[in-house]
C-alpha cells in the first residue's frame, strides 16, 4: 500500500476539517428553519469508507461523537448495495440516541467510481408530528413523539424518491420548512463529495487512505499518552435532575470513573432506571456525551478522529435511563447529559486538578412558541438559552455562554426573532448574582423576556434547580433557574417545565437561567476584582456583602470596613 509522509498527512488532516466546514456553511446558508441557520442546531462530518471519523465542523458537538454510529447502521443494513447519489435518512432514538426531531442524512462519497467515504449532516427538524407541535413536553412513550425512521434510502442516483418525500411532508405541521431543511442537508453532503474529490484528484486515493490511517494511529497514541500520564484511581459523583416531566420526583444520575494505566473506564451503575417522562437517552448518544466531556479535559486541541477514544470504555446497565429502549420517551434526552458531563468533569478533576472546573448551569433551558390556528400560516420557534459556566483555577467562569452539550449553538437575535415570529424580545441581559462566589467566581446566567403579540402556543423546559452548578475548592454553588409567566390579567405563574398550551396575546414570559459554580475561597477574591463585578452589574452590593464580606458605600468598596482578604 502507498505510504503517506508527515507533511501530506497533515495536509489531509486539515483539508478534511476544512471540507466539513464548507459542508456546514452549505447547510446553514440553505436551511429554511431559524433553529438551523441562526441557532446552528446541526452538525456535519466526513468519514472514511468504514465509517471512521475524519473531519468535523462546529455546531452541536454532542452530535458529532455519534454520527459515525449512524454510518455503521447504514452499512449494516445496506452492505454493498450503496451507490453514487444515494442519501440515507434516520432519526430512531434508540439507534442514534437523540430525540426524533434530529434527523441524520448520510451519503456515500464516490471518486472515479469508487467509494471513498461518507458525508453526514444532522439537523433539528422543527416538527415531526408529535402529540404537541415541535418538542412534546409531556410525552411518556416514543409513539407520542413523532414518526420514527431507521436507516432508509430516500434518494438514489442523485434523485429524490417521491414516495419518501410525500411521506415526510404528510407527517409534519411544517411541510415547506422540513423539506427545505432536508434538501439543505443533502446540499451539505454533495458539497463534501465535491470538495473531497478535489483533494483526491491531487494526491490520489491510495495516498489519501494512507494519510487517514496515519491520522487514526496518531490519535490513538496521543490519547494513550495523555491517559497514561494521569494518576490512577477511582472516583464517583452523583447528582439529581429536578424531575422527568411526569412527576416531581428527582432523578438520580451517577457516574464512576476509573483510570488504570492507559485505560479509562466509565460506569453508569447507580443511575436511575428508565423513567416515565421523556428524559431517557439512547446508549449511542450517552457515549457521545462522555466522549465530549472526555475531550474537554483530554487533548482538547486535537480534532476527533476514528482513532480517538480507544482508551475509553463505557459501561451502561441494561436497565438505565441512559440506555433507552422502546417504548421509553426520549424527547428531552439531553436533560440528563448536561449533568452527566459535569459529573464526569468533576471526576476527571481529581486526576488532573490543574484543569479542575466548577460545574456549569447545565441544561439547554428551552423556550418554544408556535402558531395554534391551523388555518393560519404555521410557525414555530425553539431555542436554547445561555447561562453561566464554572470558575477554574486562574479564571472566572463565562457569563451568558451556551451549555457544554450544545457547543456552537447561538441564540436567535432579537431582530430575526421579531421578524420571523409575532413575539417581541423585551429583554436579553445578564442575570446578576447568579454565579457562585469564589476566588474565581462562576459566570452569571441570563434573563430573556418574551411578549406574545398574538395568541400563540408556548412551552418551557428548564432544569437544574435541585442540583444547581456546584463549586470547587471552597467555591460556592450557583443560583439555579427560575421563570415567571405573566398573563394579561396580571396573574403570575412560575413554571420551570410547562407543557404546550395556548397563551393569550399580551402574555409575558420571563426566563432566567442559572449561573456557574465558584472556585476557591470567596474571601481570597481581591477587592479590585469584586469592584469590577460591581461596576459591570454582575454583582449587587447586598450579594457582595453576603458572599465576599465587603461593605459597599455609594458604589465603592470600603476596604477598611470589609473582611480582610485571605490567600488562596
Amino acid at each position: 500500500m502507498t505510504d503517506s509522509d508527515p507533511i501530506t498527512t497533515e495536509v489531509v488532516r486539515n483539508f478534511v476539517i476544512s471540507c466539513a466546514q464548507d459542508m456546514n456553511a452549505a447547510l446553514w446558508r440553505s436551511a429554511y428553519s431559524p433553529v438551523i441557520y441562526e441557532g446552528r442546531d446541526s452538525a456535519v462530518a466526513i468519514m472514511d469508507p468504514d465509517g471512521n471519523m475524519l473531519g468535523q465542523s462546529t455546531g452541536v458537538p454532542l452530535f458529532v461523537g455519534a454520527i459515525d454510529a449512524c454510518v455503521h447502521f447504514v452499512l449494516e443494513r445496506y452492505g454493498d448495495d450503496i451507490g453514487p447519489g444515494d442519501i440515507f435518512l434516520m432519526n430512531d432514538s434508540y439507534l442514534q440516541g437523540t430525540h426524533l426531531m434530529d434527523f441524520t442524512a448520510i451519503g456515500p462519497l464516490f471518486h472515479d467510481g469508487k467509494l471513498v467515504g461518507f458525508g453526514a449532516a444532522r439537523a433539528h427538524w422543527s416538527d415531526v408530528g408529535a402529540m404537541d407541535p415541535g418538542m412534546p413536553m409531556a410525552s411518556s412513550s416514543i409513539f407520542q413523539e413523532g414518526w420514527r425512521l431507521g436507516p432508509t434510502r430516500v434518494c438514489q442516483n442523485y434523485e429524490e424518491l417521491p414516495d419518501w418525500m410525500d411521506l415526510i411532508q404528510r407527517n409534519t405541521r411544517m411541510k415547506a420548512a422540513i423539506l427545505g431543511d432536508f434538501r439543505a442537508q443533502v446540499s451539505a453532503i454533495r458539497t463534501g463529495e465535491r470538495r473531497l474529490g478535489q483533494l483526491l484528484d491531487r494526491i490520489g486515493q491510495e495516498t489519501y487512505r494512507a494519510s487517514c490511517l496515519n491520522i487514526f494511529e496518531q490519535s490513538q497514541a496521543l490519547d494513550r499518552a495523555a491517559i497514561g500520564a494521569l494518576t490512577d484511581g477511582t472516583w464517583s459523583r452523583e447528582g439529581y435532575l429536578d424531575n422527568d416531566g411526569q412527576s416531581d420526583e428527582p432523578v438520580k444520575v451517577r457516574l464512576t470513573l476509573t483510570i488504570d494505566g492507559e485505560e479509562m473506564i466509565i460506569d453508569m451503575e447507580g443511575s436511575s432506571p428508565p423513567v416515565a417522562g421523556s428524559i431517557n437517552c439512547g446508549a449511542v448518544q450517552t457515549q457521545s456525551l462522555l466522549r465530549l466531556a472526555y475531550k474537554t479535559m483530554i487533548s482538547p486541541d486535537r480534532a476527533i478522529t476514528g482513532g480517538s477514544f480507544s482508551t475509553m470504555t463505557v459501561k451502561i446497565p441494561e436497565d438505565c435511563m441512559f440506555n433507552a429502549k422502546e417504548p421509553y420517551a426520549c424527547a428531552w434526552y439531553f436533560t440528563g447529559l448536561g449533568l452527566l458531563a459535569d459529573l464526569m468533569i468533576a471526576c476527571l478533576s481529581e486526576a488532573m486538578p490543574e484543569r479542575a472546573t466548577a460545574a456549569h448551569y447545565g441544561d439547554s433551558m428551552v423556550a418554544s412558541f408556535f402558531e395554534v390556528d391551523p388555518k393560519k400560516k404555521q410557525w414555530l420557534s425553539v431555542e436554547a438559552t445561555a447561562g453561566g459556566w464554572g470558575g477554574s483555577n486562574g479564571s472566572d467562569g463565562e457569563s451568558a455562554l451556551i451549555n457544554l452539550v450544545n457547543g456552537g449553538f447561538r441564540n436567535l437575535p432579537a431582530e430575526v426573532y421579531e421578524t420571523k415570529f409575532p413575539v417581541r424580545i423585551e429583554e436579553f441581559s445578564i442575570r446578576p448574582d447568579t454565579g457562585g462566589a469564589g476566588r474565581w467566581r462562576g459566570g452569571n446566567g441570563v434573563v430573556r423576556t418574551y411578549e406574545l403579540l398574538e395568541d400563540a402556543g408556548g412551552a418551557l423546559w428548564f432544569e437544574r434547580s435541585k442540583t444547581p452548578a456546584w463549586g470547587l475548592s471552597g467555591g460556592q454553588p450557583a443560583t439555579g433557574p427560575s421563570n415567571t409567566l405573566v398573563l394579561p390579567d396580571g396573574t403570575e405563574e412560575t413554571p420551570l417545565k410547562m407543557r404546550a398550551r395556548v397563551l393569550p396575546k399580551g402574555t409575558r414570559i420571563i426566563t432566567r437561567t442559572g449561573g456557574g459554580g465558584g472556585y476557591g475561597d470567596p474571601l481570597a477574591r481581591p477587592f479590585a476584582e469584586i469592584q469590577l463585578d460591581l461596576d459591570r452589574g454582575f454583582l449587587s452590593p447586598d450579594k457582595a456583602k453576603a458572599d465576599y464580606g465587603v461593605v459597599v458605600t455609594d458604589g465603592r468598596i470600603d476596604e477598611a470596613a470589609s473582611t480582610p482578604r485571605t490567600t488562596f
